[in-house]
């Protein structure tokens, strides 16, 4: 198999306070071979300092490259999904630019749905667990070059 023609994501970022959910996702990317750089957060605040190289994160770009796709819980304890997506908007360009972000729920309440629909910053909204098939349609919707 030739790896000269698919072209890997430089990071995925899950940021979700459930440590069994991140294992099977950071499992899954890392089995699809999607991704050089599989980071897991679990809470936003925690995300807020990955994405600005902040507090523990407060090192060297190379430790933490910058994200192309994150997967947001919506229901964390401390700072939700919504409360860290405030947050997000008023990071400068460069902290965010490029990023898709998909947001992930257990319930698929219609009005979570709804207000991800209306929010600029969120490109998708999937079930969780995760499985392969979600994970390859927005890698084929966003990332072409990927698949």
């Amino acid at each position: 198999m030739s790896h000269y023609m698919k072209q890997k994501l430089m990071c995925i970022l899950f940021i979700d306070d459930d440590e069994p959910t991140n294992f099977l996702n950071k499992l899954l990317v890392e089995e699809m071979g999607c991704a050089h750089h599989v980071q897991v957060v679990t809470s936003g605040m925690e995300a807020l300092e990955y994405l600005t190289g902040t507090g523990s994160f407060n090192n060297n770009e190379q430790n933490h490259p910058r994200p192309d796709l994150i997967f947001l819980d919506i229901n964390m304890p401390g700072m939700d999904g919504w409360e860290f997506l405030d947050h997000y908007q008023k990071l400068p360009p460069h902290q965010k630019a490029n990023i898709v972000m998909v947001m992930l729920t257990t319930s698929l309440n219609p009005d979570d749905e709804k207000a991800a629909q209306q929010n600029i910053e969120i490109s998708g909204f999937e079930n969780k667990p995760l499985q392969p098939e979600v994970i390859k349609k927005i890698l084929t919707r966003f990332f072409p070059e990927v698949c």
